[in-house]
């Protein structure tokens, strides 16, 4: 009896067993069956190393053969439209449920991001809008507001309503009045039905999406990223192009390789590193602006202004188009640079102190008799003369003949101090000197 009742007993033991292992089975299985869902940042500027970073992320996921769904978090005060169009595309054309969570901002550009996702969460505390253009121009605002009404309306949201982030005109009666740009909350935006939930975090954002088993895998943003989100930005790059260029008319106008020089040599190499580091700077952009400072090289020793040095000038902009994502984008740095170029050398050549290193370049020293020049009025007769480079020749300086300074140019080329020349033309009135072999 006893026997019988503990056989009774291990197989009742032996079938809960059994259904804990079924049940542990079952749950497992279900816990797989939502798959990978990957997190994307987008933080920092809307630039050309973002549009490269989300580019081989989702390129990335979509190897993934458990790939179920993609979440973008955002974190943004904007950046250039034209990219943010780009990404838009690229997270709209993603063969996966998509998902945008705003934490903490999504402002200007970032409006059209977040749209642009099947599902609309924010994080409490969050905002969205203030989309406005820079330049603010009718042609620019009306392009830029039928982007966002096309998304909204592919995605069902209010078309109006994200067109009220970007144009002051737009009024919509207990939201917005005229003048004022949208911007919501996360209540608000919950209140207006552009955000579908307030998520605390990505649990509740997966819940949203239909995916509360997913196993999440998060691509973080590389140094080299970060550090060409500066590099590229809207702000930086037309400085470091304007030091460049600057620092190479510098170097240009002065004798031997200086301040001017290194200046542009670090800002160009800032520059292209930072398109490289973006994927948009290969090799044959280097070789194109190489070819640029060796013209302006060949131009910078002969006097005047030549082909050669067209040519660099040239080369110059054909590198900075190619560095560039957008052409539109690289005129815009082109111009800023312009104006800032003009601008610091302005400063420059007048209030710049009166080194012997800017002397050199404003020619701030007075050439009196008392420092031991003499006018070439009265020098034809030195015609055929011999003397010596006292400061360099680039193309022009000074040359010591008969123990007398005189203002002299050299014969199209570079001529260093303590060079032996003769004097071989008078033009007007400077004096031509050739270097003695």
């Amino acid at each position: 009896m006893n026997k019988e009742r503990i056989r009774r007993y291990n197989r009742i033991i032996l079938a809960v067993m059994m259904m804990v292992l079924l049940l542990s089975s079952f749950l497992s299985v279900n816990a797989q069956e939502d798959g990978n869902v990957y997190i994307i940042p987008l933080e920092g500027e809307v630039g050309p190393a973002m549009e490269q970073f989300v580019s081989g992320s989702i390129a990335s996921a979509l190897e993934d053969p458990q790939l179920e769904g993609i979440i973008f978090t955002i974190d943004t005060y904007g950046g250039r439209v034209d990219i943010a169009e780009n990404i838009s595309e690229m997270i709209m054309e993603a063969p996966v449920t998509t998902a945008s969570f705003v934490a903490p901002r999504a402002i200007s550009a970032g409006v059209l991001l977040t749209i642009s996702a099947d599902y609309v969460t924010m994080a409490p505390g969050s905002n969205i809008g203030s989309a406005e253009t820079i330049p603010d121009t009718e042609k620019a605002l009306s392009a830029w507001t039928g982007e966002l009404r096309s998304v909204a309306q592919e995605k069902g949201r209010d078309p109006e309503l994200v067109a009220a982030m970007a144009d002051q005109s737009i009024v919509i009666e207990g939201i917005v009045e005229e003048g004022k740009l949208l911007n919501l909350t996360a209540d608000e935006a919950i209140e207006t039905g552009l955000s579908d939930y307030t998520a605390r975090g990505i649990s509740e954002v997966l819940a949203v999406m239909g995916l509360p088993n997913a196993n999440t895998i998060e691509i973080e943003i590389s140094r080299a990223v970060r550090i060409a989100q500066v590099l590229t930005s809207s702000l930086v790059a037309p400085i470091l192009l304007s030091l460049g260029m600057v620092g190479l008319i510098v170097e240009i106008l002065t004798a031997g390789f200086g301040v001017g020089g290194t200046v542009s040599l670090i800002a160009f190499s800032l520059y292209f590193g930072g398109g490289i580091l973006a994927g948009n700077t290969g090799l044959a952009v280097i070789l194109v602006f190489l070819a640029a400072i060796a013209l302006l090289t060949i131009e910078a020793m002969a006097p005047g202004f030549g082909v050669a040095g067209l040519g660099g000038l040239v080369l110059i902009i054909v590198s900075v188009v190619m560095a560039s994502s957008t052409t539109g984008g690289a005129i815009v740095s082109l111009i800023v640079a312009f104006l800032m170029s003009i601008i610091a050398l302005i400063i420059i050549l007048k209030y710049a102190p009166k080194s012997s290193y800017f002397d050199r370049l404003t020619l701030g020293t007075k050439m009196t008799s008392d420092s031991g020049y003499i006018s070439t009025e009265r020098k034809e007769e030195l015609i055929g003369k011999e003397g010596v480079v006292t400061s360099y020749l680039h193309p022009s300086g000074t040359v010591e003949i008969d123990g007398e300074l005189i203002d002299a140019v050299s014969e199209g080329i570079y001529t260093e101090q303590g060079t032996r020349v003769k004097v071989i033309s008078m033009e007007g009135r400077r004096i031509v000197v050739r270097k003695i072999d």
